[in-house]
């Protein structure tokens, strides 16, 4: 019998297309679940309350919050999920994965967590310099506010008493010296096979989904080297590895474990669905 990876989605874009597409070219069986419209009998281990879904598992849900706790019931059922529930919890919390750099020795960010407005104000004159203030779960940029002032920060830090309570997790990070980019490179399993630079002209926001511009970015062996260990110690998958440049060398600020990557395929011309593709093949003859 051959192989069937399954994909879990809750929304299909240019990846989850290309690495279907890919797949099937390969003559691999794919199985699309669609995490909107599933549902599982958690108080039973084994997989006979559902058909099988595949013999390796593709996580693919935009939504973190469905994301993590759909890869933690399948798992539990006994499935093999790219990337892990222990993986996906470190790189989705921004919090966790600045304590798991930081254990590891890995350069990052001067980084402050506070838990009421307070406490983020004494932090931000501690820190005694421009922050960003970012929630601790998010993606696209979205509520990141640059704090360049101890007026502008209280006013911030006292909103957010207003919204969702994870928003109250104040997590001030140091607004590094960089150039106008950073940098995103692509780690799949043991090897780095693309990089880009993403440009912001507006904000210090790069993320291409608010209008970063991407160009290509040549792996150096130091990119190499800090991009594998910074994947290796979030327990490693498909990985997009977020650094910047500052004047004493590279710091990682974040990883991201459901990585979008269309606009590196535009940029360098490197098939990264055959690379994913690859990588499940070998995950699931294991």
């Amino acid at each position: 019998m051959g192989i069937t990876i399954g994909i879990v989605y809750d929304q299909i874009r240019w990846e989850e297309k290309a690495i279907i597409e890919t797949a099937k070219a390969r003559g691999i069986k794919v199985n699309l679940i669609n995490a909107k419209q599933s549902f599982f009998n958690i108080t039973h281990k084994d997989k006979d309350d559902s058909e099988n879904l595949g013999d390796v598992l593709l996580q693919r849900c935009v939504s973190y919050f469905r994301n993590l706790h759909l890869t933690a019931i399948l798992e539990n059922k006994g499935y093999y999920v790219v990337n892990p529930y222990k993986v996906s919890s470190i790189c989705g919390n921004k919090l966790l994965t600045s304590i798991t750099l930081s254990k590891a020795g890995i350069p990052t960010p001067e980084t402050y967590v506070a838990f009421t407005p307070e406490g983020a104000l004494s932090a931000f004159k501690k820190l005694n310099r421009p922050a960003i203030l970012k929630p601790i779960v998010g993606s696209w940029g979205r509520l990141i506010v640059p704090l360049k002032d101890e007026e502008t920060a209280l006013a911030v830090f006292e909103e957010r008493e207003y919204m969702f309570p994870l928003y109250q997790i104040y997590y001030i990070q140091d607004m590094v010296k960089r150039p106008p980019r950073d940098i995103r490179t692509f780690v799949i399993g043991d090897e780095v096979v693309a990089g880009i630079y993403r440009y912001s002209f507006t904000d210090v926001k790069t993320n291409i989904a608010r209008g970063g511009k991407a160009e290509y970015c040549q792996i150096t062996d130091e990119l190499r080297e800090l991009s594998l260990k910074a994947a290796e110690v979030v327990g490693g998958g498909i990985l997009g590895v977020d650094m910047m440049e500052t004047e004493d060398g590279f710091v990682v600020h974040e990883i991201n474990h459901t990585v979008e990557f269309k606009a590196t395929v535009e940029t360098t011309g490197v098939n990264i669905p055959k690379y994913i593709v690859g990588y499940l093949i070998r995950k699931a003859k294991k």
